[in-house]
């Protein structure tokens, strides 16, 4: 299996276009074929099909759908790994799910498990009950979405995680929370964390900054490389930088021991 020890993450820091898929997939589309043979791993928002609305009905799609496919097609044809949250119907049930495709054809997915109540999405989503952590290129990555990042035992490192990748529509109105949050998951956990956040408005009248960013183990933001295009901002990540981190300050062997029932 490849490793990498420095890994190229690019976050998709993108407006959408309410309720649309399809011009959202072409939009999006459009901007990661920039990244061909620059980047190894692109993050995109969360429901970045269609922006945070509660009308799964002809909205959510299967996971032999188009969008799966098209996140499939687009991982192959620029070698670039791609992940974002959409909707999902499974079984007579819809999930906020989390997919994560690479250039090889696998496919990794996450269901929310926190919805969030206050804006009516656990009325209309189901709840999963699985983390989910895998390897990509010498990486261990747990994904989590938006909510999640609120509740430090679900997201807590149980030294599998090298990388946690949180996709996010987090308003403007608590942008300051968004920023002190991912600081603490990645100090705590004594892993790198890349947040993405959405631009714009949506259809229900929220305003989103964006503020998407990538902090390492010491809650310290990341440099850019570069900025390809407005909205891709491309970030490089050291596993070497990380384990010698961790091998001089070990705070993970003082951890307290705890299950989730």
């Amino acid at each position: 299996m490849e490793t990498r020890d420095n890994l190229r993450i690019t976050l998709g820091e993108v407006d959408l276009v309410w309720e649309n898929p399809g011009q959202n997939r072409h939009l999006i589309g459009e901007q990661i074929k920039l990244l061909t043979n620059k980047s190894d791993l692109v993050i995109l928002p969360e429901t970045f099909t269609t922006g945070f609305s509660m009308r799964t009905s002809g909205l959510a799609e299967t996971m032999d759908g188009t969008t799966v496919k098209w996140m499939l097609q687009i991982s192959q044809t620029t070698g670039i790994a791609v992940c974002g949250s959409l909707f999902i119907a499974e079984n007579g049930l819809v999930y906020n799910r989390f997919i994560f495709t690479t250039p090889q054809g696998k496919i990794y997915f996450y269901d929310k498990r926190h919805l969030f109540s206050v804006g009516g999405e656990s009325k209309f989503f189901t709840p999963g009950d699985n983390r989910q952590t895998f390897n990509f290129l010498g990486w261990r990555i747990a994904l989590y979405i938006c909510y999640d990042i609120r509740f430090p035992v679900w997201s807590r490192n149980r030294n599998d995680t090298d990388l946690i990748i949180i996709t996010a529509n987090w308003p403007a109105t608590r942008q300051n929370v968004w920023n002190i949050l991912l600081k603490a998951r990645a100090i705590e956990n004594q892993v790198y964390v890349a947040g993405v956040n959405r631009t714009g408005t949506d259809g229900n009248g929220l305003s989103y900054v964006g503020e998407s960013q990538v902090i390492n183990a010491k809650g310290e933001l990341m440099p850019k490389t570069s900025i390809i295009k407005s909205g891709l901002l491309t970030y490089d990540i050291s596993r070497k930088d990380l384990d010698d981190f961790r091998m001089s300050f070990p705070v993970a062997n003082d951890a307290d021991k705890f299950s989730i029932i």
